[in-house]
């Protein structure tokens, strides 16, 4: 609910400083969890670390490529990379960067202990790192990796001096909080908020804003009231239900665009007896896990009726999910469309399954960290009584829940992917291959989905350099896997941003918030 007038003196007062102010006040919407850029490999978590670190190659606005610490990469022949690192930089404490950093980060990056999302799938499993200069490497793969710089977009270089003792809780307390970045670490009140200094020394040059705070707000009506009162100028995740008042004040700014972040289920099919939060009709535990059987799967699937959710509970912010990837990035396949709604041919896969009067089933979310999240659950939930599944609801705040996810607690669980390399490698890598720590695949399949042909397939396109040939792999592990319902893919989200009048942001399909993309009007 959008805060009343008897606000509007107060927001002008903030809209006319707005332009003088060296200060920036950003309203978040979903908890920044660790400072530790390699803890947990989860959105909030990643764009507050692209702050104060940098990555050796950047993804701009659409994801294209860009340098970073990186100013030229290229192949020297299958499986080497030729690195060229970026002369002069220096890091927050005056050090100088070199290769010897790029190469502790490598080995670091994959061995954060009790990570709940690890980042070893953007890092070549064995890779080597070998020094040629101060600033040159060269990265020798047992195999072929031709997406090696879409990987390492997500990997944020951290200073070997100050990261190589260094624990998850020293980058929490800020003591190992020294990056290369164009801020620096003050401050990390976990739940509250971040605050960054500008780094005058930034290799790409000062930032506009002396200081920015980053200020966890979860409460959507919170936030819009934040930005209305000048509390803050900027704030992510305009609630849907505000968007289109939003976007008709004329003292506001409001951006929007279509992510790559798909929101779907993920089903407990690893478990062939006693899935945690499956049950009889009357309560009883369930020994036979009905997840497992693709005609309950297939039933659930049916019985989600997107075009309402995205319609109604997500007031037209989103798009119907066929697939991993919306249209048009790389990996995509044409033969995948959007499921209809049909409760009554749901109903009849129930019984053919030997469910014709349904069981229990809890399903779990997050209530903030996706758009709407604890509203899709309930819909949901609602959707499948329809189709004799006795649906019950538990959400929680998700340094909670991903916690618990991980530790394959749940059956059926609402999740989001966004793919940092944009391209469909990266969801087949982290949520559909069979769980392998050793190959670094499957980290985030927290269904522990298993389908020896997407294995196959998706292991040979990492490392095919032809980028068509690479396609076709991806579209083929694509179509078996979502063919198989290994997750069920329900919407798109569409992101939004809302600031005042004097500022301008370019809408990210990352769904980054990067004061760094905040400028002046």
């Amino acid at each position: 609910m959008l805060v009343r007038n008897f606000l509007f003196s107060v927001f002008f007062c903030a809209l006319a400083q707005a332009g003088a102010a060296a200060n920036l006040d950003i309203g978040l919407s979903a908890d920044v969890t660790s400072m530790d850029p390699h803890y947990h490999n989860v959105a909030p978590n990643n764009g507050m670390a692209k702050h104060v670190f940098d990555t050796l190659i950047r993804n701009d606005p659409r994801q294209k490529l860009v340098p970073g610490l990186a100013t030229s990469w290229k192949a020297i022949d299958d499986t080497t990379w030729e690195v060229q690192l970026r002369k002069g930089v220096k890091w927050h404490d005056g050090s100088e960067f070199t290769a010897e950093d790029v190469a502790f980060t490598f080995q670091r990056a994959i061995n954060v202990p009790n990570s709940p999302s690890s980042f070893s799938i953007y890092v070549p499993r064995n890779a080597v790192v070998e020094i040629r200069g101060p600033y040159l490497v060269h990265i020798k793969t047992p195999k072929p990796a031709p997406t090696f710089p879409n990987d390492i977009t997500a990997v944020a270089i951290v200073s070997k001096k100050h990261g190589e003792k260094a624990s998850t809780e020293d980058y929490n307390s800020g003591k190992a909080m020294i990056g290369t970045g164009p801020y620096k670490f003050v401050e990390f009140a976990k739940g509250d908020r971040i605050v960054l200094a500008a780094n005058d020394r930034y290799w790409g040059g000062r930032e506009p804003w002396d200081k920015v705070t980053l200020r966890i707000i979860n409460t959507p009506a919170t936030r819009v009231a934040a930005l209305l009162s000048g509390s803050v100028q900027f704030i992510e995740g305009v609630p849907t239900a505000d968007a289109a008042q939003l976007e008709k004040n004329k003292s506001l700014n409001v951006v929007s665009g279509i992510s790559n972040r798909l929101i779907y289920l993920h089903i407990d099919t690893g478990r062939e007896k006693n899935s945690p939060f499956v049950t009889d009709n009357a309560g009883r535990p369930l020994e036979a896990n009905p997840l497992r059987d693709l005609r309950v799967r297939k039933a659930i699937s049916m019985a989600l009726s997107r075009e309402a959710i995205v319609a109604r509970v997500m007031e037209g912010k989103a798009v119907p999910a066929s697939q991993l990837l919306p249209d048009g990035f790389f990996g995509t396949s044409k033969k995948l469309k959007v499921e209809k709604y049909d409760a009554e041919a749901a109903r009849k896969l129930m019984a053919e399954a030997g469910y014709p009067n349904g069981f229990g089933l809890t399903i779990h979310g997050p209530n903030n960290r996706y758009i709407n999240d604890d509203k899709i659950v309930q819909t949901v939930a609602q959707l499948l009584r329809r189709i004799n599944i006795d649906a019950k609801v538990e959400t929680m705040p998700s340094s909670v829940f991903f916690t618990r996810a991980t530790k394959l607690e749940f059956s059926l669980m609402l999740l989001g992917w966004g793919a940092e390399s944009g391209e469909a490698s990266s969801p087949l890598k982290a949520l559909l291959h069979t769980y392998n720590r050793d190959l670094g695949l499957g980290n985030t399949n927290r269904g522990r989905y298993s389908n020896p042909r997407v294995d196959q397939l998706t292991e040979e396109a990492i490392v095919t350099i032809d980028d068509h040939k690479r396609e076709k792999l991806l579209q083929e592990a694509t179509e078996i896997a979502i063919g198989d319902l290994g997750i069920i893919p329900i919407h798109y989200e569409v992101s939004t941003w809302g600031m005042l009048k004097n500022l301008n942001y370019k809408a990210r399909t990352d769904q980054y918030t990067l004061a760094t993309d905040i400028r002046p009007r």
